[in-house]
């Protein structure tokens, strides 16, 4: 459930081993924002999404979210949860934390996407048409972030192990103001979109059974 315009399929593969394309999800039709995002939202130039899920923050949370403010200066941002404990004691008013929102309806209305590198996510923001940041922390996560670099659609990705405010600031100018970036990954969640990974699942089913 990816697509080939992120990764080849694999050559040792077999005709029996399919690549549909990535499986989404629209937002609900009738979903609203809190009012409190709404508002933020529409209060200034889009900002930053920052979210690593239920990876972000670890075992030092006060010191991470540190670095993140540090690293966002003054630069608007939407700061996910997750399932992580956000010192919210420490994020100014440019800094907007919220929990769980649909990336759907979200990743269109933010100018970059900070994410720990899972294929959904680069993918939700690849077909919003915003460059990925990627902080990868293990397993398949190194994998996108690599081929984010690869494709030129994004930075080159920060391990975890190597985040700090310097490394995390320069990223995001990076993904902020390379305008041909910029264009690459705006042309690639074009070519995404058209994709229709779970229609091609269904029918694959439907052949077999």
């Amino acid at each position: 459930a990816y697509s080939v315009l992120l990764a080849p399929r694999p050559a040792d593969w077999d005709a029996r081993q399919k690549v549909t394309g990535y499986w989404t999800q629209p937002a609900p039709a009738d979903y609203g924002p809190p009012p409190a995002l709404a508002e933020f939202l529409a209060a200034g130039p889009p900002p930053v999404y920052v979210g690593f899920g239920s990876l972000l923050l670890g075992r030092n949370p006060a010191g991470v979210t540190r670095t993140l403010v540090e690293a966002l200066g003054e630069r608007r941002a939407v700061l996910f949860r997750g399932w992580g404990d956000v010192d919210d004691s420490v994020l100014p008013a440019t800094i907007f934390a919220t929990d769980a929102v649909p990336h759907a309806w979200l990743f269109p209305r933010v100018a970059a996407v900070v994410t720990h590198g899972g294929a959904g996510t680069v993918a939700a923001a690849l077909r919003a048409c915003v460059p990925p940041v990627v902080v990868p922390f293990f397993g398949d996560q190194r994998f996108w972030g690599a081929q984010v670099q690869r494709l030129g659609i994004g930075p080159p990705p920060i391990p975890r192990a190597a985040l700090t405010a310097p490394a995390l600031a320069g990223a995001i100018e990076h993904a902020l103001s390379d305008t041909a970036m910029r264009q690459r990954a705006a042309a690639l969640g074009a070519q995404l979109r058209a994709e229709e990974g779970a229609a091609v699942a269904a029918e694959l089913i439907a052949q077999l059974v």
